[in-house]
């Protein structure tokens, strides 16, 4: 409406039907009435009267516009289908801040009513068997847009369908981990068919008895001269690629000597293989463990430390059923519990690295290598390092790009809410990984590393395996502490076995790239583009190759 005004008289502008502005001559009284008659007062301080009647005449039409937006608004929510329009300039100020401000405003109790709904615990039982739940966020839309559903209903709803999801996601995970854990821990039947087609050979054939190394060759094994790596493994077929790898890829193979210790099921097919595959000119020795004096003669602490572990492994892990079986854990402590089942982590080989100095008597430094490895440079500059006096040369795992992988500090490995280690370690010291470590053993000699390490073995079995959960990596964390000599990250990418993200091109520049993880490369749970890193050291070819069946895609 158009106003009026006259210079003695209020100014009057009817906004609508239900609602009239009633402007003093002072500009010192606002009145607006509303269609039931209620009135509000708005008091304006003025500073002079001396203005013109033109900038009252801008200034209220001004305030017209303004009114007929907000109630327009105002109309929108009620036919919105808002239960209660606003009669009073305080409701609309509330109604229609957090559409001026755009942005959502807690106001009344709708809020505190969902909060309440969603914070109450919903059981597994409650949901079973439910046929009404929306099985996805389109199903639960529709059903909110036809039931009309106030805060409360809408918060229930939300909260079943959450629920039923992470429900399901978790059985889904658990699956997984059991699968994976399943597929990792058992042995392929390829692999299995390998060792015994050698182990036929090596009976029927001297050729595949050949004596490693041949006797004129032998005083190599304790030459300090020689570059002298150290491979512990009973996977063949593993065992072949890091040997193939390294000789291949070494600018000086004719001073490489290769000490490859196994058990005793695994020497006659190990033999074999590396009879019937000669890498000439390195010097490969095949070694059984019950071929060393020192672990056949009196009490050996490896094994004492396996029997007391695989004891109380049973008594308080349980199997991989019983684990599965606790609806309470969180998928990723199930993971690392199924993994703690895994024999690699009970097994001869993977303890027998704190050794070495025993093992090797006469030697003075080694590069000991996992058999998950695959080596893609020559290795003899890791001899020129300057240890400085240290033990271990490790790469750091706390530091890099990928910081998933290399983000590992004590705190991944050890229980600090055990104030054993609590006490004794700090959680922000940055982790080393195992996998391809230089070892100076002539200065190991002069440390108490080997017993350091065993006499955490016991702490944690007297703690019920509460100080760490598994791997042997933790108690060398502690044995080497002080003891270990970064080197650069060039020598040693870890994580292919257990994250994708990392790229062919990026593995492939790397000196040692490390299948650390469950997907190992000779197993089906691999990752599809990081396998032809490990498959092109494999002959298709090979007769024993074809008969069992192990495909290098």
């Amino acid at each position: 409406t158009k106003p009026t005004f006259r210079k003695d008289k209020d100014i009057n502008i009817n906004i609508n039907r239900e609602m009239q502005l009633h402007i003093s001559p002072s500009l010192r009284h606002v009145t607006v009435v509303t269609g039931k008659g209620l009135r509000e007062f708005i008091k304006v301080k003025v500073g002079s009267r001396r203005f013109s009647y033109q900038m009252v005449f801008y200034s209220l039409l001004f305030f017209t516009f303004l009114l007929r937006f907000v109630f327009v608004l105002s109309t929108v929510d009620t036919i919105d289908g808002d239960p209660s329009p606003c009669s009073s300039l305080a409701c609309l100020g509330k109604r229609l801040k957090p559409k001026l401000l755009g942005r959502r405003v807690e106001s009344g109790n709708v809020p505190e009513a969902m909060y309440q709904v969603l914070e109450q615990p919903l059981s597994e039982e409650e949901l079973k068997g439910r046929s009404d739940i929306p099985q996805t966020l389109q199903d639960f839309m529709s059903e909110v847009k036809r039931s009309k559903s106030d805060a409360r209903e809408f918060a229930q709803k939300l909260k079943e369908m959450v629920t039923l999801m992470e429900q399901r996601t978790r059985t889904a995970k658990i699956q997984e981990y059991l699968y994976r854990h399943v597929a990792s821990s058992s042995i392929p039947k390829q692999l299995h068919c390998l060792a015994l087609k050698l182990a036929n050979e090596h009976s029927i054939n001297a050729a595949a008895r050949l004596q490693l190394p041949e006797a004129e060759l032998v005083p190599t094994l304790v030459d300090n001269n020689y570059f002298h790596y150290v491979l512990s493994s009973d996977n063949i077929l593993a065992a072949s690629v890091v040997a193939k790898s390294l000789v291949k890829n070494s600018l000086r193979p004719h001073k490489i000597v290769l000490h490859i210790i196994t058990d005793r099921k695994t020497y006659f097919p190990m033999q074999a293989w590396f009879s019937l595959h000669p890498l000439a000119p390195a010097i490969i020795e095949v070694k059984a463990l019950h071929h060393f004096d020192w672990l056949s003669k009196g009490k050996v602490p490896v094994l004492e430390a396996m029997e007391k572990d695989q004891r109380v492994r049973s008594q308080f892990r349980g199997g991989s059923s019983v684990i599965v079986a606790n609806n309470n854990e969180n998928p990723v402590v199930v993971a690392a519990k199924l993994q703690a089942l895994s024999p690699k982590y009970n097994s001869l080989m993977n303890h027998i690295r704190i050794h070495l100095p025993e093992l090797f008597p006469s030697l003075n430094k080694v590069v000991f290598l996992d058999d998950d490895i695959v080596i893609q440079t020559d290795l003899s500059p890791l001899w020129d390092i300057d240890m400085d006096g240290k033990v271990n040369g490790a790469v750091e795992t706390c530091r890099g790009e990928d910081k998933f992988v290399m983000s590992k500090k004590f705190k991944s490995y050890l229980n600090f809410s055990n104030p054993i280690i609590a006490r004794n370690f700090d959680p922000e010291e940055c982790a080393w990984a195992y996998g391809m470590n230089v070892f100076d053993l002539a200065a190991w000699r002069k440390t108490n590393i080997s017993s350091t390490y065993y006499h955490w073995l016991d702490e944690n079995l007297k703690s019920d395996l509460s100080l760490w959960q598994l791997g042997t990596l933790p108690p060398g964390l502690i044995a080497f502490h002080g003891h270990v000599q970064t080197i650069d990250p060039f020598w040693h990418m870890l994580g292919l076995g257990y994250q994708e993200t990392t790229s062919y091109s990026d593995a492939e520049s790397a000196a040692v790239v490390h299948f650390n993880g469950r997907a190992k490369p000779w197993l089906d749970i691999a990752f599809p583009h990081l396998r032809p890193l490990w498959a092109k050291y494999l002959d298709s070819s090979d007769r024993f190759i074809k008969s069992c069946h192990i495909r290098a895609s």
